[in-house]
């Protein structure tokens, strides 16, 4: 092997470095029963990034895919939930006057 053959290969080495190696996950946002009150909540794999055109710009988008086999595709900001909202029980309207005599 040449200086020469050594020298390419660094330079391949070099370009291969500059690769963007980050991973990003996302919480799985698939319903895990038919109400709507509970969420997977898996670390999600984001596998693919893209753009989409839309009226107001491009949107970021994203193909993700959980451990249990859950895969979405869409928009980031569709696959963003808030935790604290979806694991909270819904609470009716607790005012004693409000509620009707039996």
């Amino acid at each position: 092997m040449d200086s020469m053959d050594s020298m390419d290969s660094m330079d391949s080495m070099d370009s291969m470095d500059s690769m963007d190696s980050s991973v990003m996950f996302l919480d799985c946002p698939a319903y895990m029963d038919s109400s709507g009150a509970a969420r997977c909540g898996l670390p999600a794999e984001v596998e693919y990034r893209y753009a989409i055109r839309s009226t107001d710009g491009p949107l970021e988008s994203v193909k993700i895919r959980c451990s249990r086999g859950h895969c979405f595709n869409g928009p980031l900001e569709s696959m963003l939930w808030d935790k604290a909202t979806a694991s909270s029980p819904r609470v009716r309207n607790q005012d004693p006057a409000a509620r009707r005599p039996r």
